[in-house]
């Protein structure tokens, strides 16, 4: 393709793979900006298609319907990372892809992505690779227990891993099960103090938007709030953005994506994960900071110049679940301080993620226990 690194201005048109909420928020931000939208789902009506300008209703691996989505707009994105690299590098013919499949291929496997984190001189967390029960028990053996087995692939809000508290006292039906699905890895469960997030965005040009790090709290491995900003060590700090400018770059990033940290009760700070996309933990930044992360993912694969990232008020998002919507609503009358966002999904599904709070705050400990106080989110 030509002119790769020349502006596309509104007026284009955009298609995302995926229909989700973050396909929603992207589109809302390219509406919002001029842009047309095309979705490819095989939801019909999915939530990003209720906001977009069309919709090609096909399974994500449907090449045929994936080179017809190229072949409709100026510009391909996708909003989650188990996307097809083959078939993002055949569509790459028709249409501008300027994410590419190296943040793709490399966040894809675990395997990958933590060589990666280590090979660019960043502690991962203590890992062994495991493909039989044999291997597990010297994983154990060597890691110590807490440890986590997780599938190489896919998995996301605690799907696809297993953590195992005592080794002694352990289902091995669940532990062979995982196995029979390919080699998976075993991980150290660090001593956590604190789990954060930081994003970053850039376009083809490599100028880069770095938005303030945010602090993460999980609920049964879903994440339940985010606050920003993060409450943490000047030191952390500035390593943390080091390790996003450096990812980002050997990433060749277009568009956003998130890193995730642990840091340790020793202070000592682990890359978790990279999501080569925006992230649920970057929600706040719609109302917090004076672009969103969705804004800068369309700016980026746009290739229009980057903005220094300014955090307006601290924030924090709660993340509701299926089985916390209906009274959040109803509540909703009582607080006029919430950001209140449905995704519009067509089934309501305990422990699915329905919507989501944003409240700015003055005070961000006052805001964290109004949220724990509040019986919604008990259930």
């Amino acid at each position: 393709m030509k002119n790769l690194n020349k502006a596309l201005l509104p007026g284009k048109t955009i298609g995302i793979i995926g229909g989700g909420q973050l396909g929603q928020m992207m589109s809302f931000s390219a509406k919002e900006m001029g842009y047309k939208v095309i979705i490819l789902d095989p939801q019909e009506d999915c939530p990003a298609a209720q906001v977009s300008d069309g919709q090609i209703v096909a399974e994500y691996n449907d090449l045929d319907k994936l080179i017809e989505l190229a072949k409709a707009c100026d510009v391909l994105t996708y909003e989650f990372e188990n996307v097809d690299a083959d078939a993002i590098n055949e569509v790459k013919k028709y249409t501008r892809v300027p994410q590419g499949i190296k943040a793709l291929s490399v966040t894809q496997n675990r395997i990958s992505e933590k060589d990666f984190i280590t090979a660019s001189g960043f502690q991962a967390v203590p890992h062994v690779v495991i493909e039989n029960i044999f291997e597990y028990h010297r994983g154990v053996e060597k890691l110590g227990a807490p440890v986590i087995l997780k599938t190489i692939r896919g998995g996301y809000d605690g799907k696809g891993q297993i953590l195992i508290e005592d080794p002694e006292n352990v289902c091995y039906a669940d532990i062979e099960h995982l196995l029979m699905q390919g080699p998976c890895m075993l991980e150290k469960k660090i001593d956590l103090k604190q789990e954060v997030s930081v994003v970053v965005s850039a376009n083809s040009d490599g100028q880069k938007s770095i938005f303030p790090i945010i602090e993460n709290i999980h609920r049964h491995n879903i994440l339940h709030l985010s606050t920003c900003p993060a409450a943490i060590s000047e030191k952390s700090e500035q390593h943390i953005y080091q390790v996003g400018k450096t990812l980002a770059e050997k990433l060749e990033l277009v568009g956003t994506m998130c890193i995730e940290f642990f840091i340790s009760t020793d202070d000592e700070v682990y890359v978790n994960e990279i999501a080569p996309r925006p992230h649920n933990s970057g929600h706040l930044t719609i109302e917090a900071c004076n672009i969103s992360q969705f804004d800068a993912h369309i700016r980026g694969i746009c290739n229009l110049a980057m903005p220094e990232i300014e955090l307006l008020k601290p924030a924090a998002m709660v993340n509701l679940l299926g089985q916390h919507l209906e009274n959040a609503k109803q509540d909703l009358i009582n607080h006029p301080e919430w950001h209140f966002h449905d995704y519009g999904k067509d089934a309501v599904k305990e422990n699915r993620k329905m919507g989501h709070i944003t409240i700015l705050s003055t005070d961000l400990t006052v805001t964290k226990q109004s949220i724990e106080n509040n019986s919604i989110w008990d259930v």
